[in-house]
């Protein structure tokens, strides 16, 4: 076991540092200035030169990359980077990268999080419900609303349940702020983001849950389970259940990073002060300090997430081994 977290792990971090080395020469050769972003096309030369000088930008690629870092110190004899704690400034929001992003990531985790306390164990319900008695009235149903839901784009979603909800109805607000400003409750404010995330994403589970089920059903060891007089529901929850979830659960949760790192239009279309509007932002205005944090905490959760996965998976098949 230890094997494997060390080997996961070191993956972890050999996947973080190719992302921020390949994020970081991606700009170098990108033909837009930092500078004329940070200042605006109508800066003099002379202003432009300033903000090199005082940002290091006429460093090599290597010496800036490892500033960065913080392996190495800037042009300003100064040793600050990302292993000092420091994450770099923003020059599009004009202060540290520490003082917002955090709260960007906490909105969006609190999102996403919501969104997974609600798709997690509504698939394996309706999944289940469906699977089990294949071709009845209720599988034809939860397959064909699973299937139009999961069809229906994010963007229309969320338009269709704010026709809905903020214009018909008035129960609801249509943006999410994330403050009382409006007079609207943070509740109220986050409920249409995470049903809009639900209904996009339960889908795709449910049929997944569902065909793991049908397959199961038709083991020879359900059916002399039946056949032995044991109820239904007994085998259904004692025999099919577990083993119908082995091959789904890997599958929930990967939905946990497809959560967070999948937001970019639920949060555009609610005006939703997260992480996916952040990254956007920042990467139509070329700020580098922000896109570098961003695109490592994603590629954390990301790869976290696969590695618990891949360990809950050992744990409730045995015939795999950790390695």
């Amino acid at each position: 076991m230890l094997k494997f977290f060390a080997k996961r792990i070191g993956g972890l971090l050999f996947t973080m540092f190719v992302v921020s080395f390949l994020i970081f020469l991606t700009f170098e050769i990108s033909p837009k200035d930092v500078a004329t972003s940070a200042l605006g096309q109508f800066a003099s030369k002379e202003s432009k030169e300033i903000y090199h000088k005082q940002h290091c930008l006429d460093d090599g690629f290597f010496q800036r990359y490892g500033s960065w870092l913080g392996v190495v110190p800037d042009c300003h004899d100064k040793l600050s980077g990302l292993f000092q704690g420091d994450l770099g400034e923003s020059h599009l929001w004009r202060t540290d990268v520490n003082t917002f992003i955090w709260d960007r990531i906490g909105n969006t985790v609190l999102l996403a999080l919501l969104a997974f306390a609600i798709i997690a164990p509504l698939s394996v319900v309706f999944g289940v419900a469906a699977g089990m008695r294949e071709g009845s009235l209720l599988d034809r149903t939860i397959s064909l609303l699973s299937t139009i839901t999961t069809s229906i784009p994010e963007f229309a979603m969320g338009a269709i349940l704010s026709a809905i909800f903020v214009v018909w109805l008035a129960l609801l607000p249509g943006t999410a702020p994330m403050d009382r400003s409006g007079g609207w409750s943070i509740p109220a404010q986050i409920l249409l983001p995470v049903a809009t995330l639900t209904a996009y994403y339960l889908g795709y589970l449910v049929r997944m849950v569902r065909a793991s089920m049908v397959e199961v059903m038709t083991r020879p060891y359900i059916r002399t389970a039946i056949l032995k007089g044991m109820s239904f529901p007994d085998v259904v929850i004692k025999h099919a259940m577990r083993n119908a979830l082995i091959t789904p659960f890997t599958a929930i949760l990967m939905q946990l990073n497809f959560l967070f790192t999948s937001v970019v239009i639920v949060e555009a279309l609610f005006a939703f002060p997260g992480f996916g509007r952040m990254i956007v932002d920042a990467a139509l205005n070329s700020d580098l300090d922000v896109i570098e944090s961003a695109s490592l905490f994603a590629v954390f959760v990301v790869v976290s997430s696969q590695i618990v996965g891949d360990f809950a998976y050992m744990l409730l098949n045995p015939r795999i081994r950790f390695s």
